[in-house]
């Protein structure tokens, strides 16, 4: 799209009481957002929804150098503006009831691409933490692009799991694209969109206040075909993701925690009120393949991404020694952990007492064996040796 034409759509967003669903409406009427200043305040008030008050605003409009600026900036930032009729705008977001006109988008978006969103706490644990990029690494390995929104904890994770997968991942902010939050996620957030995009539908300078993660969060769930909640307390900013979701008619995934524990409230509540508990990425996989035909079945490496060696682990990253590309066989605590696995069931707690190893190292040696074939995680965090 012509930056001329551009320009329209962003002032017809900024315009006062000019929301989603009114700009669609008045899409729809017009063609084009430039039909729309051309238009007559009567014949403006005829379109649903559009009363006196709102045409008023739209005839009076004037702050065109803001729109002409916001051009600008996007162009120094690398930043693409993609607007809801461009092949490029994920086709499950027009599905939702209030769509964004357009996305602010750096990185890259793909026409044909599966989308499965993986969030859940800031407050992660260990356990949270590795389930999540397990569970987002194998999909990616299969071909799907992860979804989360760049907070600490539970979406990191879901970022690096992808990442470490060689897959394409989504990251949604609740603020402008020349706003990086948390701010110490500003080095994942680069690798994203060299893998990926960053996605907002905010104007730049939009600082990250409480008010847009929900709008955010809707963004999260209309992009995907289902959503995995991880880890949530009781009032857990994912589980207003599971509702919305719900609403979009999109398909809810739960992980299963620790009884009694916190972090696992939220999941449990969820599961209780009809969400699916899966235990593996083939229950999602089950749920979520037949509603898009022919999926790939293997992972999908773009020209953009970078070597593991380049990719940006989180220091208590249970795939961290995985990232650097150092492991290449089975070290001191993978044989002490094969040791004690055997071929009935071994609860975790068992193992980190019995091996005399944290917690942290012996989840990074249980992912290494899982991943290399030599053992097989159960339900309840419980790990058997493959014959």
């Amino acid at each position: 799209m012509d930056q001329e034409s551009l320009k329209y759509w962003i002032a017809l967003r900024a315009v006062e009481e000019v929301g989603c669903v009114a700009f669609r409406t008045l899409l729809q009427a017009f063609s084009s957002p430039r039909a729309v200043f051309s238009a007559t305040a009567q014949t403006l008030q005829v379109i649903p929804g559009i009363g006196p008050k709102t045409a008023d605003h739209i005839r009076s409009f004037s702050n065109w150098k803001m729109a002409e600026r916001e051009i600008e900036r996007a162009a120094e930032l690398g930043v693409d503006i993609v607007t809801c009729d461009n092949p490029l705008y994920p086709p499950n977001l027009l599905n939702i009831y209030d769509y964004p006109p357009f996305l602010y988008v750096k990185g890259s978006l793909c026409t044909a691409e599966i989308f499965v969103a993986v969030v859940g706490s800031r407050l992660a644990s260990v356990y949270g933490r590795y389930t999540t990029e397990k569970i987002s690494r194998e999909l990616a390995l299969k071909g799907i692009t992860i979804v989360s929104g760049l907070a600490r904890g539970i979406d990191a994770a879901a970022h690096r799991g992808a990442l470490a997968g060689k897959g394409r991942t989504i990251a949604v902010l609740g603020c402008g694209l020349d706003i990086v939050y948390p701010p110490e996620n500003e080095e994942l957030a680069a690798t994203v969109a060299l893998n990926g995009a960053l996605v907002s539908e905010f104007p730049f300078g939009t600082p990250p206040n409480a008010p847009n993660f929900p709008s955010r969060n809707r963004l999260i769930s209309g992009i995907s075909l289902g959503v995995v909640i991880v880890e949530a307390g009781e009032k857990s900013g994912s589980l207003i993701t599971a509702r919305i979701a719900a609403e979009q008619g999109r398909s809810v995934f739960a992980v299963p925690g620790e009884i009694g524990a916190a972090g696992s409230r939220g999941t449990h509540r969820l599961i209780k009120q009809g969400a699916m508990l899966i235990e593996n990425v083939e229950d999602i996989l089950e749920e979520i393949l037949p509603q898009v035909g022919n999926p790939p079945v293997v992972f999908v490496e773009t020209s953009t991404a970078l070597p593991p060696e380049a990719l940006i682990p989180d220091r208590e990253s249970p795939l961290t020694p995985i990232l650097r590309g150092d492991v290449a066989g089975l070290g001191d605590k993978e044989n002490k952990l094969m040791s004690l696995i055997t071929f009935h069931p071994v609860n975790i707690d068992t193992l980190i007492s019995s091996s005399g190893f944290t917690a942290q190292e012996v989840l990074n040696a249980l992912l290494i064996l899982e991943l290399g074939g030599h053992i097989r995680q159960m339900p309840g965090k419980q790990f058997i040796r493959k014959e």
